[in-house]
C-alpha cells in the first residue's frame, strides 16, 4: 500500500517534470525564431537605409574679403537652390529701406494671412497682428521665420511675388549673374536658383554696404513676447571670427551655410552648399576656415561691392541642371584654382499655389515682370538737360530715382502678356510747370496697350494731358512701373499711351515713366488712384 503511493507520487512528479521541459523548449524554439526573423528584418533596412543615403549636389567658395581672391572653389557657378539663405537678399532690401529712412527699427508691419500661413519655422504670428522690424530682422536671422519674411516682402513691395521680381533686380545689379528668386522665404520652389560664387559676393556686399545693420547677423538669440528664441547657425561663438551669416535648407539643396569670419586682419566670406546633415556641412565650413585663413590678406585692397543701377535685369537662361550631383559629398578634393581670379561677381511645403518641387531639369529662368523680355520699339531719342525741369518737380523726381520707396499694392494682380513701350524723344515731351507738379513717391506697375508707331510721332499729334508716374536711372525698371501700373487702373488707362522718356540731369540719366492720351479729368482721376494706392503720380498738360 505504501509502495504503491510512492510509485503514484513519483510518477506524477517526472510527469509535472516532462510537461515543463516540453513547454521549454517550444518557447526557446520560439523566441529564437523570433529573434532571427527580427535580425532578418533589421539587416534588411540597414541595406535599404544605405541604398537611399541622402545626397544633395555639392558646391562651395572661399574668398579673401580683403583681397576679393578666390582661395578655394568646388562647382562655385554650378546652379543649387539657396533655401533660408534666401533671406540675406530680403534683408538687404529691408535694410535699405530703413537706411532711406523710409521704415525705423519701430516701425510695425502689419501681419497677413497669407503670411501667417507659411510652412516653418515661423514665429506663428496671427492675421491682423504687427511685428516691429527690429524683431523682423532678429527673427530672419536667428529662427529664419519665413511667415516674417513674407510680412517684410508685404510691407516693401505689396506682394511676395513683386518683391522676388525686386530680389532678382537688385541680384543683377550687385552682379550676381545667375541668381532668380521666386520668393522671400526659401520655401521650395523650382525657379529659385543660385550659385555658391553669387551668395560669396551677396554675403560681402551686405557687409560693405550696410555695416551698422549687418552686425544683426551675430545675434544668438532673442526674446519675443516670452520666448527665447536661438540662431540656427552653430559656429557662431563656437569658431573664432565668425560674425554670421546665414543657414538653409530644403530637401532639394541640402543643408547651406553662408559664413563670414574676422580674425585679426583678416576676413574670408565662405559658402557651403549641399551638405547630407547640418553636422556635417558644419563641419566642412570649420575645416575651410581652418584651412585658408591664414591664406587671407591683412590689408583691404580690394573695391567695395557698388551696385550697378543699369544692370540688365532679366536673368539668362540657366545652362546646368540644378540638382545634378555634380560633385563628391561633403570633404571632396578642392578642384584647381586660378588664385589670381577676383570674386566678381526648415521645413518642406507649398506656400500658395506655387507649384510643388519635381524632379528637377534644366531650369528655365523666369524674366521678371512678364512672360517675356520687353523690346522697345526703335525711335529717335533726344536729351535733355535737367536744369529746364521746375525745381518742384525735378525734386520730386530724385525721390523717385533712387528707388527706395516701397512699391506694388497688394491688390497687384501678375502681368498678363508682355508689352512694348517706347522711348520718347525728349524734345517733344512737354515739363511739368510747377502749377502742375505734384507729390512724387514710387509706384510699381504692369503691362500696358502694344504700340506700333513710334511715340514722339503720336505725342505730337495728340493734344491733351499726361501723367508721371516716377523717373529712374534704369530704363527697364520704368517700364516694369508702367507694367504695373495698367494693371491696377485698367479702366482709368484704357485708352492711354505708355511710353518712358530719357533725360539728363547733370551726369545721371533718368528714364520718367508716363501715360499720354488722357483729357484733364481722366489725368486728374489716374493720379487721385493712384495717390490713394500709395504711387507716385501727377499731370501735365500735352
Amino acid at each position: 500500500m505504501f509502495r504503491a503511493r510512492v510509485g503514484a507520487s513519483f510518477g506524477l512528479r517526472w510527469g509535472i517534470v516532462a510537461v515543463s521541459a516540453a513547454f521549454l523548449v517550444v518557447s526557446v524554439g520560439a523566441d529564437s525564431a523570433d529573434a532571427r526573423s527580427r535580425n532578418r528584418r533589421a539587416k534588411h533596412s540597414s541595406t535599404k537605409h544605405t541604398a537611399e543615403k541622402y545626397t544633395p549636389p555639392y558646391a562651395a567658395i572661399v574668398v579673401d574679403g580683403n583681397s576679393g581672391r578666390v582661395l578655394h572653389a568646388s562647382n562655385p557657378d554650378s546652379l543649387r537652390h539657396p533655401a533660408s539663405i534666401t533671406k540675406v537678399m530680403t534683408l538687404y532690401l529691408l535694410f535699405e529701406q530703413i537706411e532711406a529712412g523710409k521704415l525705423r527699427l519701430d516701425s510695425a508691419l502689419p501681419v497677413s494671412s497669407y503670411a501667417s500661413r507659411q510652412a516653418p519655422s515661423k514665429l506663428e504670428l496671427k492675421p491682423g497682428q504687427t511685428i516691429t522690424v527690429e524683431d523682423a530682422i532678429k527673427a530672419l536671422v536667428t529662427k529664419s521665420a519665413n511667415d516674417v519674411a513674407v510680412v517684410v516682402a508685404e510691407a516693401l513691395a505689396g506682394d511676395e511675388d513683386e518683391f522676388a521680381r525686386q530680389m532678382t533686380r537688385k541680384a543683377r545689379a550687385l552682379g550676381m549673374t545667375q541668381t532668380v528668386y521666386g520668393n522671400a522665404s526659401g520655401l521650395p520652389n523650382d525657379q529659385q536658383v543660385t550659385t555658391a560664387r553669387d551668395q560669396a559676393l551677396l554675403g560681402r556686399a551686405i557687409q560693405d554696404r550696410f555695416p551698422r545693420y549687418y552686425r544683426y547677423f551675430a545675434t544668438s538669440s532673442f526674446y519675443f513676447r516670452g520666448q527665447a528664441i536661438r540662431n540656427h547657425n552653430r559656429l557662431l561663438g563656437r569658431v573664432a571670427g565668425v560674425d554670421g551669416i546665414k543657414t538653409g535648407y530644403v530637401h532639394k539643396s541640402g543643408f547651406n551655410l553662408v559664413t563670414s569670419v574676422h580674425r585679426g586682419n583678416r576676413y574670408l566670406v565662405a559658402v557651403v552648399m549641399g551638405g547630407s546633415s547640418a553636422s556635417s556641412r558644419d563641419a566642412r565650413m570649420r575645416s575651410l576656415i581652418d584651412q585658408y585663413i591664414e591664406q587671407g590678406a591683412t590689408e583691404r585692397t580690394a573695391a567695395r561691392i557698388m551696385e550697378n543701377p543699369s544692370a540688365h535685369a532679366q536673368p539668362k537662361p540657366a545652362a546646368v541642371p540644378v540638382a545634378a550631383p555634380v560633385a563628391p559629398r561633403i570633404e571632396p578634393a578642392a578642384q584647381a584654382v586660378d588664385p589670381s581670379r577676383p570674386d566678381t561677381t526648415s521645413t518642406e511645403a507649398i506656400p500658395r499655389s506655387r507649384p510643388a518641387p519635381v524632379a528637377t531639369q534644366a531650369v528655365a529662368r523666369p524674366v521678371p515682370g512678364s512672360a517675356e523680355p520687353i523690346a522697345a520699339i526703335p525711335v529717335k531719342t533726344l536729351t535733355v538737360r535737367a536744369g529746364t525741369v521746375p525745381s518742384a518737380a525735378m525734386t520730386a523726381l530724385s525721390v523717385a530715382a533712387a528707388g527706395a520707396a516701397p512699391i506694388a499694392p497688394a491688390a497687384l494682380v501678375p502681368p498678363p502678356a508682355p508689352a512694348q513701350y517706347q522711348t520718347a524723344s525728349a524734345s517733344s515731351m512737354p515739363v511739368p510747370s510747377p502749377a502742375s507738379s505734384r507729390p512724387q513717391a514710387v509706384a510699381a506697375v504692369e503691362p500696358a496697350t502694344t504700340h506700333t508707331v513710334a511715340m514722339a510721332q503720336k505725342t505730337q499729334a495728340r493734344s491733351g494731358w499726361m501723367i508721371q508716374i516716377g523717373a529712374f536711372p534704369d530704363e527697364n525698371e520704368a517700364r516694369d512701373r508702367l507694367q504695373a501700373a495698367q494693371s491696377i487702373a485698367k479702366s482709368l488707362l484704357a485708352h492711354a499711351d505708355a511710353f518712358t522718356e530719357r533725360v539728363l540731369k547733370g551726369q545721371e540719366t533718368l528714364y520718367r515713366a508716363r501715360f499720354a492720351g488722357l483729357d484733364e479729368n481722366g489725368a486728374e482721376a489716374a493720379c487721385r488712384y493712384f495717390k490713394r494706392n500709395k504711387i507716385a503720380c501727377f499731370a501735365v498738360k500735352n
